[in-house]
């Protein structure tokens, strides 16, 4: 197995929010076990927020916009999943939360959210 480069990492990171579709557009809260390669357990209730996303570098990428989302408060958020349309869509990615997070509003500030390709 070849290993990328830079280059192709921060190209990789590029595609997700490039071409016919961009997978990263929305950023929704998910519960449970995880998101695994298909969205699982989304939080039920919760609306996905659109996101903007700056041009990967060194590999890694970041959102360029602050989301704040509204939920019951009553069920942790575990992980964030990425999709590509505000209902149904492609998922594209899902990333673990560094500890689980039980609130009515949730808050993710702008660069907070960071992809890596390694």
């Amino acid at each position: 197995m070849a290993l990328l480069s830079t280059t192709g990492e921060n190209q990789a990171l590029d595609a997700l929010t490039g071409g016919a579709t961009n997978v990263l557009a929305f950023v929704q809260c998910h519960t449970g076990a995880g998101t695994g390669t298909t969205g699982a357990n989304e939080y039920a209730g919760v609306t996905r927020q659109a996101s903007s996303w700056g041009a990967a570098s060194s590999g890694a990428k970041a959102n360029t916009t602050a989301l704040t989302f509204t939920t019951s408060g009553a069920t942790p958020v575990t992980q964030l999943g990425m999709w590509s349309a505000l209902t149904t869509g492609t998922f594209g990615i899902g990333a673990p939360l560094g500890a689980s997070v039980t609130a009515a509003t949730i808050t993710v500030a702008a660069g907070a959210i960071s992809l890596t390709a390694t």
